[in-house]
């Protein structure tokens, strides 16, 4: 059995299941597999979204808060997870995890002076840092200028053909190294589109009219602080006009449809080798992104936008579920325990998702969860040398939020102990807010419940006794 792990960056929900969107390989995948259409990324940006998707636990657990929090080695992973399955798990791309000072040679280790390190288990197929330089490097060797940095390269993705695409660049990677693989796989095709700068590559930066792609959520007019604060800033500032906004959205549509056509190409050559029905495909994305929605582009705050991605899953060893749409709130941190028993692994004692088999063999367990839980961390923002903020007052431990979003409503609780809920039953659009103190306490409550039920149980769940009871290594 081969397994096939795909994700891509900044990847909305909503954009798969448009029928503006072309997207005919993810649409046949669906078919074969089962789509979980109320999936939920657990923070952003890309370090805490992968964090929480390659270890199974959320941020309030392993405080990967920022680009640049190094991942605590005491975590399991999936690639560590599919090694101990018998695979060389290989990565074709990046997963921007940084490494654990604590394992650092000395002060000047290298690795120390960058976040987009390699998950610890992975071997590399064809790793591409932040600076996108092997893509660069190959576009020089085809005669192309990339531009003094990987903004201005990707930013000039519409003046090139498609074939030059970082995309491309990777899946021809791949390719190359499946062709060369027996049986008994397990990649990380980990593909940075639809990531701004918003240009598609060649004919896809014209392939749909701004027109067709409406311009976004209005803001309201009563907006949080925080909400105001991300507005002023040029990096999550949606574009004034609505004609930018429209012109945004449809380069991210042809963004979108490029990466399908280069998963089109993964699956034809499965196809062609005969290894199509022996690989599992899982595909998802780290986190969404705003396209203009509240005034907001990028990855940030408390807006589903944000959160709300992909996740599909095709087993090949079963099929009775095929093209089913699951409706129940899924999280990322579901898709490290769901990897395991798909690989027949012990679900790792750490992880604070749950397998989706359930789901996958066509049960709807009656004790899943009733909500979606994400989290966002903006304390970067006042780290510096000194440690930032004022830690005798727990500055920084007060820069953060977390949502719970259920059916009816979605509550936002900040680090300062301020609150916002919004009525999603009067405004699906998150721009109606609520005070009723019955509501809003029923919501505080199951949110502490939740932290509650989700604290670190790796040793606490056992018991130092002659007959070792709980739940100890190699035991269910």
């Amino acid at each position: 059995m081969n397994v096939l792990f795909v994700t891509l960056d900044q990847l909305r929900a909503d954009v798969v299941s448009d029928p503006l969107v072309k997207t005919p390989t993810l649409d046949a995948i669906r078919a074969e597999g089962v789509f979980f259409a109320r999936h939920y990324a657990q923070a952003t940006p890309c370090a805490p979204g992968r964090a929480a998707l390659y270890t199974g636990t959320y941020q309030s657990n392993n405080r990967v808060v920022a680009n640049g929090t190094p991942l605590d080695a005491r975590f399991d992973n999936v690639a560590l997870l599919a090694r101990r399955a018998g695979f060389d798990p290989t990565l074709f791309g990046y997963t921007d995890q940084g490494l654990d000072p604590r394992q650092a040679t000395g002060p000047n280790d290298p690795r120390l002076d960058y976040y987009d390190g390699i998950l610890p288990g992975f071997s590399e197929g064809l790793r591409i840092p932040e600076d996108q330089r092997p893509w660069r490097d190959w576009l020089e060797s085809k005669g192309y200028d990339p531009g003094s940095s990987w903004v201005e390269a990707l930013a000039g993705e519409p003046t090139r053909p498609e074939e030059l695409s970082l995309a491309t660049f990777l899946t021809n990677a791949f390719l190359g190294w499946l062709a060369e693989q027996p049986s008994g796989w397990f990649a990380h095709v980990s593909h940075l589109r639809p990531h701004s700068p918003y240009a598609a590559a060649g004919s896809y930066s014209t392939m749909y009219d701004p027109a067709d792609c409406g311009s976004g959520i209005v803001p309201s007019e009563d907006r949080h602080p925080l909400h105001e604060a991300a507005m002023s800033l040029p990096i999550s500032a949606a574009p004034a006009t609505e004609k930018e906004r429209s012109e945004l959205r449809a380069q991210y549509y042809g963004m979108v449809s490029e990466v399908d056509a280069q998963l089109g190409r993964v699956v034809e050559a499965l196809k062609d080798s005969g290894q199509w029905e022996s690989t599992i495909v899982v595909i998802t994305a780290d986190h969404g992104d705003q396209l203009g929605d509240h005034g907001l582009i990028e990855k940030l705050g408390f807006f589903e936008e944000s959160y709300r991605i992909p996740l599909i899953i095709r087993d090949p060893r079963s099929h009775t579920q095929a093209g089913s749409v699951i409706e129940r709130f899924t999280e990322s941190v579901d898709v490290m325990p769901t990897l395991a028993l798909l690989l027949d692994q012990e679900v790792p004692a750490q992880c604070d998702g749950m397998p989706l088999q359930p789901f996958l063999s066509g049960v709807e367990p009656p004790w899943w969860r009733s909500a979606a839980h994400y989290e966002w961390d903006w304390r970067f923002l006042f780290i510096d040398e000194r440690g930032g903020g004022w830690p005798q007052e727990r500055f920084l431990e007060r820069q953060n939020l977390a949502v719970l979003r259920d059916e009816k409503g979605a509550y936002v609780h900040f680090g300062d102990g301020s609150w916002l809920l919004f009525d999603l039953e009067a405004d699906p659009t998150w721009r109606t807010t609520t005070d009723d103190p019955s509501v809003v306490l029923r919501y505080a409550q199951a949110m502490l419940s939740w932290r509650q039920e989700h604290l670190d149980r790796d040793l606490t769940n056992m018991l130092l006794t002659p007959e070792r009871l709980g739940r100890w290594p190699g035991t269910p």
